[in-house]
């Protein structure tokens, strides 16, 4: 379902983007995504969907801390609306890209990706593909995790705000083999953002 990360998508991608209880790190990336293909409408011809979910149900239902919605809002992301959600069973075959936040969410998708592909009926509703789940922070020479700020104060939200960013435009130059306005470095400095 996914595409070799050395040539262009043919199709715009979708993308799930998960942590442990979708209401700190993900939702930060998913707010995050929405804004850069907002401020270069031309990306929403490569990504499709974007959404972001929990391997546990621990908020479903919840908004995102107050500590995610305050560091995008200081970053100018102020449209953002979510909802917790978990990870279900179809997600594996309604998203191109299942990007995890660490490691152990990763291992959490994995499993549940090979209890999902064991279902018959979810399978045959993909026509046998199913999403590629990855570590977010993966690629382009790297292999990080985005940093847990729950338990932390605003000083961590800062720092996973930061780390979503370069992992997204990472992930757009990589994936979407998108332009370097968006994705270098050089811009980052240039515009600020």
């Amino acid at each position: 379902m996914a595409s070799s990360s050395a040539e262009a998508p043919s199709k715009p991608v979708s993308i799930l983007l998960v942590c442990l209880g979708n209401i700190c790190r993900s939702p930060m990336a998913e707010g995050y995504f929405h804004s850069l293909v907002q401020q270069h409408p031309s990306l929403s011809a490569k990504i499709s969907r974007l959404d972001s979910a929990g391997t546990a149900a621990y908020h479903s239902g919840d908004p995102p801390d107050p500590r995610t919605l305050s560091t995008l809002r200081s970053k100018g992301i102020t449209s953002y609306k979510h909802v917790a959600r978990q990870v279900t069973a179809n997600d594996f075959v309604d998203f191109d890209y299942i990007l995890a936040m660490d490691r152990s969410n990763l291992r959490d998708l994995r499993r549940m990706r090979k209890n999902a592909v064991g279902r018959s009926a979810t399978l045959e509703q993909s026509g046998g593909k199913v999403g590629e789940v990855r570590l977010f922070g993966e690629g382009r020479g790297g292999d990080e995790e985005v940093g847990d700020p729950y338990y932390g104060g605003e000083e961590g939200f800062e720092e996973c705000f930061a780390q979503v960013e370069r992992f997204a435009r990472g992930f757009v130059a990589e994936v979407c083999r998108w332009p370097d306005e968006v994705s270098g470095e050089r811009d980052l400095e240039r515009d600020g953002t």
